[in-house]
């Protein structure tokens, strides 16, 4: 049979479920309040106590509280349409990766290639700073203390134990240290990325 009048230790156990599940379970939490709410009938009521009540026991250590995530942040879609329309329009970027390519030839592939890449090349420096993430030469050795930035340097190979980690540095990297992309008019539509032409 279940104890109805349980002692200290035992409320202390129900009072610890309780508050966990209180903080894990909506529904729990739920029936705790319309519990609370309910007044309790007289022959319900607890037997006032004969003895002085225990001693409050210490409060347990708090737990270390979890940051909360990060929220993810959407990127706008309009930096990236407007850079694709400059790629079309300076290297004809989106004609050359829509055209099928099967029936040419390689010089001919090789010399549309050399145009696009003139066009990004212009694009790029026009409206970038790029520069590499690590300045040593490509296949040096180089070591990454603790604490090392792992989103500008990503580690591969076999990638055992903790910093430090030594290796051969195989790409340099890349990083963007200025951006100059024109500014729009609220007007513009950037979806439209190439307009088509109509010769009169």
């Amino acid at each position: 049979m279940t104890d109805m009048n349980p002692g200290f230790f035992g409320r202390l156990g129900i009072a610890f479920g309780a508050f966990f599940g209180i903080l894990g379970n909506a529904a729990f939490a739920g029936r705790v309040q319309r519990l609370r709410e309910t007044p309790l009938a007289p022959e319900a009521a607890p037997a006032a106590p004969a003895a002085p009540a225990a001693p409050a026991a210490p409060k347990p250590a708090a737990a270390p509280v979890q940051p909360a995530p990060s929220a993810l942040k959407e990127a706008s879609p309009i930096a990236a349409l407007q850079l694709l329309g400059l790629l079309q329009r300076d290297a004809r970027f989106i004609d050359f990766v829509e055209e099928d390519i099967t029936n040419y030839g390689d010089a001919d592939i090789g010399a549309a290639a050399r145009l696009v890449h003139d066009g990004c090349r212009a694009v790029l420096r026009e409206h970038f700073t790029i520069a590499p993430v690590r300045r040593e030469a490509e296949g040096s050795r180089i070591t990454l203390q603790e604490g090392f930035d792992a989103a500008a340097v990503r580690l591969t190979g076999n990638v055992v134990g903790h910093a430090p980690f030594s290796g051969n540095l195989s790409h340099r990297g890349w990083k963007v240290e200025d951006t100059r992309l024109p500014k729009l008019a609220p007007s513009h539509d950037a979806s439209i990325v190439a307009p088509a032409e109509v010769e009169l």
